[in-house]
C-alpha cells in the first residue's frame, strides 16, 4: 500500500511519510535496546508532486473514501488517566485429566503422519537402490525417535559412542543396532523427490522436502488453547551448513542458521511458526502492509478476533498501519517502534531526555477511527519508544536501578506501557531457552536434517509447557510437577517400548568381557518400574526365571520371587496363590 494513500491528508508543513520497508528481512532483537533507527530518509522528487495539493482537495479525497485511514495528528498527553484495560473475553478450558508423557507427545507426532513418513522413506531408499529395500516400519520410526530423544539428554559428543563397549548406553544399543539406526537416518524422508518442481516454476516450494511435516505441525499448533499474551519474534535453528536458506543474525546468541518466525504465548508454548525462506507473496484474503507487517498478519491468522488478545512483537514488526489493521480485527498489540514509522509524532529529542534523567518520558496520542494509538518514549540507560492501542504511559510504576554515580540502588519511574512489555514479550525466548537444554546435536549431511530434528525437540518442549498448564489447572504443587529431562526420558521410553516386543538382535554383542566383570559386581537399587504405557501395553510381557530372587514390585507383596517380566524387568510373583504378574501389568 502507498504511503501517501494511507495516510491521506498531510499538514501544512507537508510532512513527508518514509515507506515501511517490504524488501527484505532486517533483523533486530526483542529487547528495548536499540529501537531507534540511525537511517535518514531525504523524499524524491515524485514524492514531492504527490504530496502537493490543497487541504480541500484531501478532505475531498477523504470523504469519498471511507475505509482511507486519515494521517494520525499526534498530540501531547498531559492528562495522567488512563484508558480502561481490555478484560479478555475468552478463557482457557480445564483440563480433567493429565495425560502421560508418551500421550502428550502422540497428539502432535500421531499415527497419520509417521505412516507418511515410513511410506516416504521406504520410497526414497527403494529410488536409490532398489534391490536394498528399507523395510522401514511406524515401530521402528517411534524407536528411531525415541533414541534420537535419549541422545539429547546424554549427550555424547559422537551418536556411534552410544554403541561402542567404553561409552555404551542400553537405553539407545539395545533399542536399535548402530547399522540400522544410521541407515533409517540416511533414507529418513517425508516427500516424494519426483513431485518436486523446478525451482524456474512459479509454485517452486524451498521447503518441499518437509512439507508435509511442516504443515502437520502446524495444524496441531494452531489448535492449542491461546493464552491472553501472546507474542511474536524470532528463533533461530542453529546450522554452519551450506544451504541457501541460512541466515546471520548478529544480535542472536546463535548467529547462524535457519530464521523461524514463531507466535507464543507468554508461557512459551508455540501456536503458530513460519520459516524464513525469502520474499513472500501475501495471500490474498490479507492486506498487504509491507515485508515486516505481512509475517505478523499471516502468523496472527489462528488468533480468535474481537476476544481482546493482546500480542507484542518487536521495532522491526510495529508500524501504524500494522496496529490499524489489527485493532480493525479485535486484536491489541504492543511493540517497541522506530521514530521513522512514526509520522508527524516529533517526539522529544534523545539528548533532552537525558537531561531530564533516567525514567523521563513523554507520551503522544492520536485518534485514527475508533482507534486510540499510544506512543511514549522513556529514557532509561538510553531511549526507547514504543506503540500500543490499548496502553499508554500512566499509571506510572517504579522500578530499580543501579546508579553509578551514587553507587546505590535507585527507584525509576516506568510507564505502564514499558511495564507491560517487558512482562509479556519473552514468551519465544522462553521456548529457545528450554529447547536449547536439550538440543538435538546430531550431524547430518542433508540440510533439513537439522530442522527436522529442532521441529522433534520443540514439540518435546510444548507438550511439556502444555503438561505445566494441565498441572496447574488441577493444582498440583511445583514439587509435584516432573522436570523437562524427566518428561522428555518417559517420552522416549514410551516411544522405544510401548506396544513393542523386544526382538533378540543378531552378531556379536556389543559390550565385551570388562563389561561383563562390571554388571556381576555392581551392586545398587533394584530396577525402576517402567512408566505405564510400557507396563500396561501388553505386548511381549513374557515371564522368565533369574538366577537371583528379588523384591516383588507390587505395591504391599512382601514376597521375593524368582520370576520377572522379561520387558519391565521386575520381579513378580507367579504362584497358585498370587499373581502379581496380572495385577502389575492391568492395573
Amino acid at each position: 500500500m502507498d504511503a501517501g494513500t494511507f495516510y491521506g491528508r498531510k499538514n501544512r508543513e507537508k510532512l513527508f511519510v518514509r515507506n515501511i520497508a517490504n524488501n527484505g528481512f532486517c533483523s533486530e532483537d526483542s529487547e528495548l535496546e536499540g529501537s531507534d533507527s540511525d537511517e535518514e530518509w531525504t523524499p524524491e522528487r515524485g514524492d514531492e508532486n504527490d504530496n502537493e495539493g490543497s487541504e480541500e482537495e484531501q478532505e475531498s479525497e477523504d470523504d469519498d473514501g471511507e475505509d482511507v485511514p486519515r494521517q494520525p495528528r499526534w498530540k501531547t498527553s498531559h492528562d495522567s488517566s488512563f484508558p480502561a484495560y481490555p478484560d479478555w473475553q475468552d478463557s482457557l478450558p480445564n483440563a480433567d485429566d493429565i495425560l502421560s508423557p508418551y500421550q502428550y507427545f502422540k497428539t502432535f507426532f500421531s499415527d497419520d503422519i509417521l505412516d507418511v513418513v515410513v511410506e516416504q522413506s521406504n520410497l526414497y531408499a527403494a529410488q536409490v537402490n532398489l534391490n536394498k529395500p528399507l523395510d522401514l516400519t511406524t515401530t521402528e520410526l517411534e524407536k528411531f525417535l525415541g533414541t534420537t530423544l535419549y541422545m539429547t539428554l546424554f549427550g555424547l559428543p559422537a551418536t556411534r559412542m552410544f554403541w561402542r563397549p567404553e561409552s555404551r548406553i542400553s537405553q539407545v544399543a539395545d533399542t536399535l543396532t548402530l547399522n540400522r539406526w544410521e541407515e533409517i537416518k540416511r533414507f529418513l524422508h517425508f516427500n516424494d523427490n519426483d513431485d518436486q518442481p523446478v525451482r524456474s516454476d512459479d509454485n517452486f516450494d524451498e521447503l518441499f522436502k518437509i512439507r508435509p511435516l511442516i504443515t502437520h505441525l502446524v495444524s496441531k499448533m494452531n489448535t492449542i488453547p491461546m493464552s491472553e499474551k501472546l507474542s511474536i519474534d524470532e528463533q533461530m535453528v542453529p546450522f554452519k551448513g551450506r544451504n541457501r536458506l541460512k541466515q546471520y543474525l548478529p544480535k542472536k546468541p546463535k548467529k547462524w542458521g535457519y530464521k523461524l518466525m514463531v507466535l507464543a504465548g507468554s508461557d512459551g508454548i508455540p501456536h503458530n511458526i513460519e520459516v524464513y525462506t525469502g520474499k513472500v507473496v501475501q495471500p490474498t484474503h490479507l492486506v498487504d502492509i509491507g515485508a515486516s507487517g505481512n509475517v505478523v498478519l499471516r502468523l496472527a491468522q489462528p488468533v480468535p478476533q474481537h476476544k481482546n488478545y493482546k500480542l507484542y512483537f518487536d521495532n522491526w514488526f510495529t508500524s501504524v498501519p500494522l496496529q490499524l489493521e489489527l485493532a480493525r480485527q479485535g486484536v491489541h498489540c504492543l511493540g517497541t517502534v522506530r521514530s521513522t514509522r512514526l509520522p508527524g509524532s516529533s517526539m522529544v529529542s534523545d539528548a533532552e531526555l537525558k537531561r531530564s534523567g533516567r525514567g523521563s518520558f513523554q507520551e503522544k496520542t492520536a485518534i485514527v477511527g475508533n482507534t486510540t494509538l499510544y506512543a511514549v518514549k522513556w529514557y532509561d540507560n538510553r531511549s526507547v519508544t514504543l506503540l500500543s492501542d490499548y496502553v499508554g504511559a500512566h499509571p506510572v510504576t517504579h522500578v530499580q536501578r543501579w546508579d553509578r554515580g551514587s553507587k546505590a540502588i535507585i527507584d525509576v519511574p516506568c510507564p505502564a506501557v514499558v511495564r507491560d512489555y517487558n512482562q509479556h514479550m519473552g514468551g519465544v525466548d522462553l521456548l529457545d531457552s528450554l529447547i536449547a537444554l536439550y538440543r538435538t546435536k546430531i550431524r547430518s549431511k542433508k540440510w533439513y536434517h537439522r530442522l527436522v530434528f529442532h521441529f522433534l525437540d520443540m514439540i518435546v518442549v510444548t507438550c511439556w509447557l502444555l503438561y505445566k498448564r494441565h498441572c496447574k489447572c488441577n493444582n498440583l504443587s511445583d514439587a509435584e510437577v516432573m522436570r523437562l529431562y524427566a518428561f522428555k526420558s518417559y517420552i522416549a521410553q514410551g516411544l522405544c517400548k510401548s506396544g513393542k516386543s523386544l526382538e533378540k538382535k543378531r552378531g556379536r554383542p556389543s559390550g565385551g568381557i570388562s563389561s561383563d566383570y562390571e554388571t556381576k559386581k555392581r551392586q545398587g537399587p533394584t530396577a525402576p518400574i517402567p512408566i505405564p504405557d510400557v507396563r500396561l501395553d501388553a505386548t511381549a510381557q513374557w515371564i522368565i526365571m533369574s538366577e537371583k530372587k528379588g523384591r516383588c514390585r507390587v505395591p504391599g507383596c512382601k514376597g521375593t520371587p524368582k520370576a520377572k517380566c522379561r520387558k519391565c524387568n521386575a520381579h513378580l510373583c507367579f504362584t497358585s496363590t498370587t499373581n502379581c504378574f496380572l495385577t502389575f501389568h492391568t492395573e
